[in-house]
């Protein structure tokens, strides 16, 4: 009888570990979960990025352009005195009309990126009608930059699963934002570093305009630039940012 007591104790022992590293094992998944969220289970299909999962301070300022010719130079020669890098999204009607600001931020070194052909809601559209758009300005655009770009960010910010995977089909990568400057509502030059101050963090992308309805973001945008180099934040383009690290996407009814 005492045989079979040390026998069933060590086999209780066995049995013992294997539970505590299945937990342990689940603990790890579970921590990981947020981290790999973007490349997990039902996130297969294409998902917009807002931001990436770093402790690195580095942090992407991105630019819509799709109206006016005011704007955009000076917000130019603000990036390039301070030595910035950024991805600027272009739709392509303002291109076609400027092509010689295309042409300086092409030389510039700036990231281009699509806004898009028509500045509407895509997810109303029927799915001919999205691939239309995407692609009457991916070939405006690639034609002038001699580049094809591989991001878009969509007119609005408006997309629904149908957008993204045509988007995904056509070789792009759906752009969001995680911090909204909202210079786009003119709300004066501090409330639009704020936005930005207040809720930057690594791994961020940053929404701002470089259109001719935005009247401020030209007298803020050298103080957030200093204010944020001065918190160790390096500013690099939206492809430095997102390559070799995990994105932070969201699900999309």
């Amino acid at each position: 009888m005492r045989r079979m007591y040390v026998v069933s104790a060590q086999r209780l022992k066995q049995i013992l570990i294997i539970v505590t590293a299945l937990l342990l094992a689940a603990g790890i998944g579970y921590a990981e979960r947020d981290t790999i969220a973007a490349f997990s289970g039902n996130n297969q299909a294409p998902q917009a990025i807002y931001k990436v999962d770093t402790k690195e301070k580095k942090i992407a300022l991105t630019f819509d352009i799709s109206w006016g010719e005011t704007r955009t130079v000076p917000i130019l020669d603000i990036l390039k005195a301070k030595n910035v890098k950024s991805t600027i999204f272009l739709s392509s009607p303002w291109s076609q009309r400027h092509p010689e600001i295309v042409k300086r931020i092409k030389e510039d070194g700036f990231e281009i990126g699509s806004h898009g052909h028509k500045h509407d809601n895509y997810s109303k559209y029927t799915d001919e009608e999205i691939r239309a758009q995407i692609s009457k300005a991916d070939t405006i655009l690639t034609e002038m930059t001699g580049k094809k770009p591989n991001l878009i960010r969509l007119p609005n910010g408006d997309f629904d699963k149908r957008v993204l995977q045509i988007a995904s089909d056509l070789g792009y990568s759906v752009i969001q934002w995680d911090t909204d400057s909202k210079d786009w509502t003119n709300p004066g030059t501090e409330a639009i570093i704020n936005n930005v101050l207040s809720k930057a963090h690594p791994g961020d992308i940053i929404l701002m305009h470089a259109s001719d309805s935005c009247k401020e973001t030209h007298l803020a945008l050298p103080v957030i630039i200093d204010k944020l180099r001065q918190q160790g934040y390096e500013f690099v383009t939206v492809s430095e940012l997102i390559a070799g690290t995990n994105v932070k996407s969201k699900e999309v009814e």
